[in-house]
């Protein structure tokens, strides 16, 4: 058929949805008030392992208004049946025995009318333990093998051999401190039983995998759960699974026989909801005095609870981004006495984006070559791992463009050369890149008599703008203006639809709704030139576009008609299509997003504090399908690339596992006056080869490649380079 004419896609729409969040009208997991719900408080475990002796829960029960208080003394009825997780090893089974696996783990659970009645009797459940010395720190633990595949040793080559041979050798260790998520929104749950049916209203970016857990646990059907969540207010990855909260609400709520709202509270999301986890990682390079790299070899270890394997893609950088004939990686797990950790913004790869950017940087200070040459010197033509054509690799033009607009060409190599006042000023440079992963998607539309559109598809809006995005994809589908069209997403009774993580949504699910409308817009193009009484009838189908709501021939825009028309006259009150997007099993490509990322910082000559000034990101995205959406998501993540860089540091008392600023007070994020001159260009062009809508991965592209250019700015200002994170004033002293 004729190509449909462009409206929506690529304008700076404002989001559908914004009124409503703006006026308080967007209903979040806590929001939602069902008739006769209680609350319930979570009794979180006061160390770091052990085991409980005793739940004295009398003076909590006199209080006025609590209901109900479950232990693992209680023995409830859970199934825990299989079901494929996100991580090998099992799951941590609430209330099934006296264990306790880390600090902070729910031991008890309150319920009662008030919300204040349930926290203050909380307060009065005594729980006595017989307490062990729990090991917390990484540096200290037993590393093991990682789970396979995801962590399964990699070589090619000789790179022992090439080290020892190579013009220049360098080794370096570098530490990660753990990192968590801190989305405005806490999780929450509301869980209501009709007989055997269980419907949660969930804080989560996969509703199929919620109901899935659920009914795995509870060992019912999963026709039997259906989860909703129309607004999530962030995440960041730790939305990805369903963590015991989500067990524990349902099951206060089948034990009291009424619905249960359970809400944790901002330092409960720093125990039993993940976080990026704490790295070592070990760095060999070597390279020739003109700068061609020889030789790399990555040694890391990473924490991870006792009682799950957890697992991130942090292998792929080192074996892709540059063309090194010599490579070898071994990936390590240090479980520890911890909760599980959780995939977090840019996981695996923004942590080794840090080693593997800031190494090249301080190479090719050694070499005295500019770092963007270098960088460039080493540009593979095919991926050196797969031996594959990349898809689109255009890291060069966001080099080039990216120098340009920062103005690098006025930079002075020099470390420490340039002042402003009591602040040496400098400024860096790094590579991101993240893999355009791809899901199985489903979606259902539905055009009305009025001329008005409806899709739906289980997918998820964490802030991201999927309301929008893929209104936009449908409304230039159809023909429709976006006014015309609805999507509707956060129901697993809907089409199924891939987790919203690993920047997959607008590739998979926009696919599948482009699939689903050209479905449905074809389906009234065949009507109307079958339709005697269309003035469309023997027209070739191939000839008809829609624009505005009316169908047409090509170039000849006078003969045509509405949808409104033509539904009405065959006497239809709608018609309707489902449509679906599934990857190919084997690419015959590479496919991945980058990104040129540039930063200048200030460092106080005295004091040691850094401040981020600007920066800038230039990214090879293949097609954006709202630029005012993906400048959010870009400026978003540069962002989080200043906490992780200079702010976010988890701190652990390792006596007794306790996280010792498990608040918004102490664990520093980055507010309004950390926050610079930040902007974003985007290279146009499509990738057509990743999808069938050319998109590719921008969500979690955009935050790695962040830190290392501000810790290679850190460098040229100081001439001191920091290999942990974040970046501390005592590191610069």
């Amino acid at each position: 058929m004729s190509p449909q004419p462009k409206a929506a896609v690529g304008a700076p729409l404002s989001r559908v949805d914004g009124r409503l969040k703006v006026t308080g009208q967007a209903k979040y997991a806590a929001d939602h008030d069902i008739k006769g719900v209680l609350h319930a408080v979570v009794v979180d475990s006061s160390i770091g392992r052990g085991r409980i002796t005793g739940i004295d829960t009398r003076a909590a029960e006199a209080q006025p208004g609590v209901l109900g208080i479950i232990s693992h003394l209680d023995k409830p009825r859970l199934a825990y049946r299989d079901n494929p997780g996100p991580f090998p090893g099992g799951r941590l089974r609430v209330f099934q025995d006296d264990t306790v696996r880390f600090f902070g783990q729910p031991v008890a659970v309150v319920v009662a009318t008030a919300l204040e009645a349930a926290q203050h009797a909380a307060e009065l459940v005594k729980v006595s333990y017989d307490a062990e010395q729990p090991s917390t720190d990484l540096t200290r633990g037993q590393a093991v093998d990682g789970p396979a595949p995801f962590a399964r040793p990699y070589a090619r080559g000789n790179a022992a051999e090439a080290l020892g041979s190579a013009d220049v050798r360098m080794e370096m260790t570098y530490r990660l401190s753990r990192n968590h998520h801190n989305p405005m929104e806490t999780q929450a749950t509301v869980a209501r039983w009709d007989g055997d049916e269980l419907t949660l209203w969930d804080k989560t970016q996969h509703v199929i995998g919620t109901r899935n857990e659920l009914a795995a646990v509870f060992g019912i059907p999963q026709e039997n759960v259906r989860v909703l969540s129309p607004f999530v207010g962030g995440a960041f990855g730790n939305a990805l699974r369903a963590w015991p909260h989500v067990t524990i609400a349902a099951l206060a709520a089948r034990e009291l026989g009424r619905p249960v709202k359970l809400a944790l509270t901002r330092r409960q999301m720093y125990f039993t909801v993940g976080y990026r986890p704490a790295y070592e990682y070990k760095l060999s390079l070597g390279s020739t005095r003109r700068g061609r790299l020889t030789a790399m070899t990555h040694e890391m270890k990473y924490e991870t609870s006792r009682y799950e394997q957890f697992w991130e893609a942090n292998l792929a950088l080192g074996q892709m981004l540059y063309a090194v004939p010599n490579v070898s990686q071994n990936v390590r797990i240090v479980p520890l006495d911890v909760s599980t950790p959780m995939w977090m913004r840019g996981p695996g790869y923004s942590s080794s984006a840090f080693v593997i950017e800031t190494a090249v940087d301080e190479l090719a200070h050694r070499l005295g070559i500019d770092p963007i040459e270098l960088r460039l010197r080493n540009e593979p033509g095919e991926d050196p791992s797969t031996q594959q054509p990349f898809s689109t690799r255009r890291l060069r033009e966001c080099f080039r463009v990216g120098a340009r607009e920062f103005g690098w060409h006025r930079r002075n190599p020099r470390p420490r050369s340039t002042r402003d006042g009591d602040w040496l000023i400098g400024t860096g440079v790094a590579t991101g890149c993240y893999d355009v992963f791809r899901g199985q998607a489903q979606a259902h539309a539905r055009l009305d008599a009025d001329g008005t559109a409806v899709l739906q598809s289980a997918t998820h809006d964490t802030g991201t703008g999927t309301y929008t995005s893929m209104t936009q994809v449908a409304a230039d589908a159809l023909g429709l203006a976006v006014r015309q069209v609805e999507f509707r997403l956060g129901d697993s009774a809907m089409p199924p639809a891939p987790a919203q993580g690993a920047s997959q949504t607008m590739l998979s699910v926009g696919s599948a709704v482009q699939d689903t409308c050209d479905k449905l817009r074809r389906q009234a193009v065949q009507l109307a030139v079958e339709d005697e009484g269309s003035p469309l009838h023997g027209v070739a189908a191939d000839d008809v576009v829609v624009r505005g709501g009316r169908l047409h021939v090509k170039g000849s825009p006078a003969r045509g008609e509405t949808y409104r028309q033509l539904l009405a006259r065959n006497n239809l009150t709608h018609l309707e299509a489902r449509g679906s997007y599934t990857p190919e099993e084997e690419s015959r490509f590479s496919m991945y997003g980058y990104a040129a990322m540039f930063a200048e910082v200030a460092v106080d000559a005295r004091l040691g504090l850094v401040r981020v000034r600007r920066m800038l990101g230039v990214y090879d995205a293949g097609r954006i399908i709202s630029p005012k959406l993906a400048d959010s998501q870009a400026i978003g993540g540069m962002v989080g690339g200043i906490g992780a860089a200079l702010l976010e540091h988890t701190v652990t008392d390792h006596r007794d596992g306790r996280i010792v600023n498990a608040n918004l007070a102490d664990y520093l994020v980055p507010v309004n006056a950390d926050i610079p001159d930040l902007k974003a260009v985007y290279l146009d062009g499509e990738d057509y080869r990743a999808d069938p809508i050319g998109v590719k991965s921008l969500g979690e592209l955009v935050q790695i490649g962040v830190a290392p250019a501000i810790a290679n700015a850190v460098f040229h200002a100081t001439g001191r380079r920091v290999r942990d994170l974040p970046i501390t004033a005592e590191a610069l002293l």
